[in-house]
């Protein structure tokens, strides 16, 4: 599996942006996708993520301010953020699980740089 992150940039506080990550080479079903962000020196966290069924999950500094979704026939996962602070820069990672013959294996993108200005 290849996940292939763009639509980050350079943004001022209270903005938006969307965030695009299409994955392929797929031989199994994905089951859960999402996005992380790690900052410098940080360790990683995750920001949101949706699983199969399309029961999401969120980061408590992201609730009512992001939007995770997928299209399955596209094959691409979005995260829209609205309302963006300048604590979320960062560099912004598509992660997927894929079950492959019943055992769960991690894929990660190249990542995408978000920056908000104040």
């Amino acid at each position: 599996v290849q996940l292939q992150a763009s639509g980050g940039g350079l943004v001022q506080a209270g903005g938006s942006l969307r965030l695009s990550c299409e994955a392929s080479r797929i031989t199994f079903s994905i089951d859960a996708i999402g996005w992380y962000r790690q900052v410098s020196g940080a360790q990683r966290e995750l920001v949101a993520g949706i699983s199969s069924s399309g029961s999401t999950d969120y980061a408590a500094s992201v609730k009512g301010r992001f939007t995770i979704s997928r299209d399955n026939a596209k094959n691409t996962v979005y995260l829209q953020m609205y309302s963006l602070k300048p604590e979320d820069t960062a560099v912004y990672y598509c992660h997927a699980v894929v079950y492959e013959l019943g055992l769960p294996y991690d894929y990660w993108g190249q990542g995408t740089l978000v920056t908000v200005s104040s």
